[in-house]
């Protein structure tokens, strides 16, 4: 865990779980505890344990700024930090955003490049292998995509591009061992 430097432009993230009285394991008595909030950036899905002012108003779901003043302390976590509630909001969280913003996700369809000679950005998604990113690529030369529909519409073989996409910014948010990391920006990426 470490602390978010104040100061910096705004960081928007959306509220995964609120907890009014603090951690459950925290063995201090009830007067002594804070109000904590979960939160996951929306640009970079970082996540966020906040250690939420007392005449703060947050509540699940809720747009915020990380760097707001409402808030005392803000610390980056890891997934294995969340409480259990804001891992399970997490699937809803990261799908609501990708539909949102649907057009940022596409536009991956239709940027994505090679790692290395071997390796592309599309083969990192679940269930894409060669001849399914091979498609993708030629499909994108004579248009780029404008939708996830049009995706799946050109692209013989590629099903849910949408749930592809969530799918595996879930398993870089989850998992901290993976070599390539393309939507979750991590403490050690600058």
């Amino acid at each position: 865990m470490s602390d978010t430097e104040s100061g910096d432009d705004g960081e928007p993230a959306v509220v995964l779980d609120f907890l009014p009285h603090g951690k459950s394991e925290d063995d201090r008595p009830q007067y002594q505890k804070q109000p904590l909030a979960y939160a996951m950036g929306t640009e970079d899905f970082r996540l966020y344990e906040i250690v939420v002012g007392e005449e703060t108003d947050v509540t699940f779901g809720d747009r915020i700024d990380v760097h707001s003043t409402d808030f005392d302390r803000v610390s980056v976590v890891e997934y294995d930090d969340l409480p259990s509630g804001a891992q399970s909001e997490l699937d809803y969280a990261v799908e609501d955003l990708v539909e949102a913003e649907a057009g940022r996700f596409v536009d991956f369809y239709n940027e994505a490049q090679p790692i290395t000679l071997r390796l592309h950005q599309l083969n990192l998604l679940p269930g894409i292998g060669k001849k399914l990113r091979n498609s993708i690529l030629d499909e994108r030369k004579r248009k780029p995509f404008e939708s996830f529909e049009e995706l799946e519409e050109r692209v013989s073989g590629l099903h849910n591009p949408k749930e592809v996409l969530v799918e595996r910014i879930l398993e870089e948010l989850s998992e901290d061992d993976l070599k390539y990391s393309r939507f979750v920006r991590r403490e050690d990426q600058s």
